[in-house]
């Protein structure tokens, strides 16, 4: 089944893209706001949810494309729709150029909704722990 493509563009509340690049491709930096515990090894993010020693899920992600201070690409190590991947860019808002996080995901057309309140959920924990 093809996926759809989701496009989201959060406005932060940041004037500089370093700190947002350490929260967005280091373990300890997504862990503050996008898994419970996360680490990196050899090319591979393993993200889990929940108690690593109670109920948990855990789902493993390739770092495809990495580029400091700009966006980073990760694939499900799972994923059977050969063009889906998801990928967190720091942008700028053409209005105001103001330091924007650019979200690409893919979804199922019946998950889309579901997964755009997911990643606002996501920035939503980000603005908590980091002000943003």
């Amino acid at each position: 089944m093809q996926k759809r493509r989701l496009d989201i563009e959060y406005p932060l509340n940041a004037g500089k893209p370093d700190l947002l690049w350490m929260l967005m491709s280091t373990d300890h930096g997504l862990e503050r706001w996008l898994a419970d515990e996360v680490k990196e090894e050899n090319g591979v993010l393993s993200l889990t949810w929940g108690s690593p020693y109670g109920e948990h899920h855990t789902l493993h992600a390739n770092i495809v494309e990495r580029q400091k201070n700009s966006h980073i690409r990760l694939r499900w190590v799972d994923e059977d729709d050969p063009v889906a991947y998801w990928e967190m860019r720091i942008g700028h808002s053409e209005l105001t150029q103001d330091l924007c996080l650019c979200v690409v995901d893919y979804a199922p057309e019946e998950d889309i909704e579901d997964l755009h309140e997911l990643w606002d959920g996501n920035l939503e924990r980000l603005h908590q722990s980091s002000g943003f």
